[in-house]
């Protein structure tokens, strides 16, 4: 029975690789053939703190004039980055324009669909700005309306009536693709600034995903309009920038510079609006808490949804999660307990369900197998693998990079793929070349909450303990084992959650834990990478309820982002949290309710945010049909504010009660759940028993072991984090 499960899921593998793995063919002819050298470019200074230092004046003319190309240099981020992958074609506006004969960047063809001749190549990927004018059909559907038929609309037999008309504009700013999209009258078909609809409020829309940099970003001219379009039917215009998408780039101070610089390009077109408010998704709401931390005149409002306070810190118990699936999977003595998935929450603290399907569950029989072991299928699932699988490989392993063949082979080895060769203008670069990180787990005592709860046995916390290991420093990473029967179009992946990449026990010994740089963790402060709570401006952060999908999206950063502007402000009172079931979306509410909070700012523009937030306004926690569960004051109210942490047996506010807020693996080793301690301050082992850390348990049969796995000391995360500068 076993080792017909096993072929079945072999014969599973394949099916799957051949349909996630498309043919080479349609990225090759498009390959970055040659790597770029960059120019110098101004780079902004980041002490004490980004958000204090000035930016520069403007130095490109706005706007940009049609036909013509923005800025291909920022104005404050820095040199450019190389390679820099086109997506102009992506984006249905055609080929780049060719900037060099040298082989840099993409081929630019005479003719796109022959690629009969390469005419030159594009290392920036800059095209002409330009407009573009859309009807809205029957189907929901934007229809582009060509020139001739701007006189001829009643022939539009599939128009939705009355008549809907949209005008976008796309160019190129900072090499990134913007687009200005409003609606328009008949009358104004063909102009560029006449707006009789707009109603002067602006939505600048981010944009979520996990990306490393490298390359230019897709965005479609009809998917800005159609995302916001109940928004843009009732006049507001929406501007956007592939460059404030978090899928291709995760560096803060260019989406700043980006979005400051399209804003501009606006405003220079259409005068001042009344306010800009954000709006975006996951990555799209936690670029928009730290633009509206590091910055001023870009957003006054901001609609975060499904948000995390920054990326940064989110990778602290991120990175975890494939160390625990490797112990589970490979080096756990009592692998049945685990294969009980309810107990892995009580180590990696986000939602785990037996019985929940794994949709790549095939993959772990084929690497037990190949790692000697006898295989087994999981009967069940978490958030750690059904959310994050891949992501420690992509994020984090500089020899990994894009399955995907955007690249040449000489451009993949001359490059570091990872998060922290995006943050290459504000770290430091190692002696091995490589840019360094801010991750660390030295003294983290995985499951100590567990342990002190007698949910876990002292066996199994100093078994985890010894064994759970690290990620290995990034110049002995390699890239994921695979085997390659049928070429590169059809790879099998065969080391599972990063193995090859995780330290080891060796002699008997603890698997080495890692240390980053503190100069790293100085530097992500200062930069303005890590949300500190420093914001005045107005927070409507609005999620659906994701936990029992085991989505990534979780509900314990919300109130991570929370206890930050608590801390840093004495209050939360401009943040309003809002959590709906699926089945409604509540963002349309919140636009509502953020217009009358920044109308009554503009009123009264010497009332903060606090002060002029709209009475109605409140904590609240939605059905799937829109009606109001609970709302008020202390709805919220669980063990991320410690009212009931570690009882059971206390209430919960009326909406935690509805909708359970689970922790993660550093709030599980009893870190702090605003949840930015990248580096702990470490007491001797000796010291934490002294200090009660454990509780009532008695140690006395495993000290010796105790001793040894913890010899460079335990977290103590009373005194925060070590690599946080004193003055911020």
């Amino acid at each position: 029975m076993q080792k017909k499960k096993l072929i079945l899921s072999i014969i599973a593998l394949i099916a799957f690789l051949v349909w996630l793995y498309p043919a080479e063919q349609p990225y090759k002819y498009r390959q970055v053939k040659r790597l770029a050298t960059a120019e110098d470019n101004f780079l902004l200074p980041i002490s004490p703190h980004i958000s204090l230092v000035t930016r520069p004046t403007e130095t490109f003319h706005f706007p940009v004039k049609l036909d013509d190309v923005g800025p291909s240099n920022s104005l404050y981020s820095g040199s450019k980055q190389y390679p820099f992958y086109c997506m102009t074609i992506d984006s249905h506006i055609g080929q780049p324009l060719v900037d060099n004969q040298e082989g840099f960047g993409v081929p630019v063809y005479e003719n796109l669909a022959q690629r009969s001749k390469v005419i030159g190549y594009s290392k920036d990927c800059l095209f002409k700005s330009h407009l573009q004018f859309y009807y809205l059909n029957n189907d929901e559907k934007l229809i582009k309306i060509a020139t001739e038929q701007f006189s001829q609309l009643t022939t539009l037999r599939d128009a939705q009536l009355p008549l809907q008309l949209f005008r976008a504009e796309q160019g190129s700013i900072n090499r990134f693709i913007y687009t200005i999209a409003m609606a328009v009258t008949p009358e104004e078909l063909g102009t560029r600034t006449v707006s009789s609809l707009w109603n002067k409020k602006l939505i600048y829309q981010f944009h979520g995903g996990s990306g490393i940099g490298f390359r230019q970003g897709r965005q479609k001219a009809t998917r800005t309009i159609t995302r916001r379009l109940e928004e843009v039917q009732k006049g507001y215009a929406i501007i956007s920038s592939s460059g404030n998408r978090t899928s291709y780039t995760y560096n803060m101070l260019l989406a700043e510079d980006t979005a400051r610089r399209v804003k501009l390009h606006f405003i220079s077109l259409f005068g001042e609006p009344l306010y800009t408010v954000g709006i975006g998704g996951s990555g799209g709401g936690l670029a928009q808490y730290l633009i509206g931390q590091n910055s001023r005149g870009i957003l006054d409002g901001l609609i975060p949804q499904y948000s995390y306070p920054d990326m940064l810190s989110q990778t602290i118990y991120t990175l975890d999660c494939d160390l625990f699936n490797n112990y589970f999977t490979f080096r756990a003595t009592d692998n049945l307990r685990w294969q009980q998935w309810e107990q892995r929450q009580l180590l990696e603290g986000m939602n785990s369900l037996q019985d929940f399907p794994q949709k790549i569950a095939f993959l772990q029989p084929v690497a037990q197998l190949m790692a000697g072991m006898v295989p087994s299928f999981p009967q069940g699932n978490s958030e750690c693998i059904n959310g994050y699988f891949g992501l420690s490989t992509f994020i984090h392993n500089p020899r990994q990079g894009f399955l995907r063949h955007f690249y040449s082979d000489d451009v993949v080895e001359q490059t570091n793929w990872n998060y922290w060769e995006d943050m290459a203008w504000l770290f430091r670069r190692d002696k091995y070349g490589l840019v360094e990180s801010t991750w660390d787990n030295e003294g983290v005592q995985y499951g100590l909450h567990a342990l002190k709860q007698k949910k876990i046995t002292l066996a199994e916390f100093v078994h985890l303990n010894k064994n759970i290991g690290s990620w290995k420093a990034q110049h002995q990473m390699k890239a994921e084992t695979i085997v390659t029967p049928f070429g590169r179009k059809m790879p099998f992946w065969i080391s599972l959650w990063g193995s090859d990449n995780i330290t080891q026990v060796i002699d008997n010994e603890m698997a080495p834990r890692r240390s980053a740089s503190l100069n790293a963790i100085e530097a992500a402060y200062r930069g303005g990478q890590v949300f500190i709570g420093k914001l005045d401006l107005p927070i409507i952060d609005v999620r659906h309820y994701l936990e029992e999908k085991l989505d990534m999206h979780h509900m314990s950063a919300s109130f991570s982002t929370r206890l930050r502007l608590q801390q840093a402000n004495g209050h939360y009172d401009n943040q309003v949290i809002w959590v709906a079931k699926r089945d409604f979306d509540p963002t349309n509410k919140a636009f509502d309710l953020m217009d009358i909070w920044l109308l009554k700012r503009t009123e009264f523009p010497k009332l903060n945010a606090a002060q002029s937030k709209p009475t109605q306004l409140k904590d609240t926690c939605f059905d799937d049909k829109g009606a109001v569960l609970a709302e008020g004051k202390d709805v919220w109210d669980g063990n991320w504010n410690d009212v009931g942490y570690g009882n059971e047996m206390l209430k919960r506010g009326a909406c935690a009660e509805h909708y359970a807020i689970f922790s993660n693996s550093r709030i599980q080793a009893e870190g702090p759940w605003q949840g930015s301690v990248f580096k702990c301050y470490k007491i001797p082992f000796e010291q934490a028993i002294k200090q009660g850390m454990y509780g009532g348990i008695e140690l006395a049969e495993q000290l010796t072991s105790l001793r040894a796995i913890f010899s460079q000391g335990v977290c103590d995360y009373s005194q925060g984090d070590a690599g946080r500068p004193s003055d911020l």
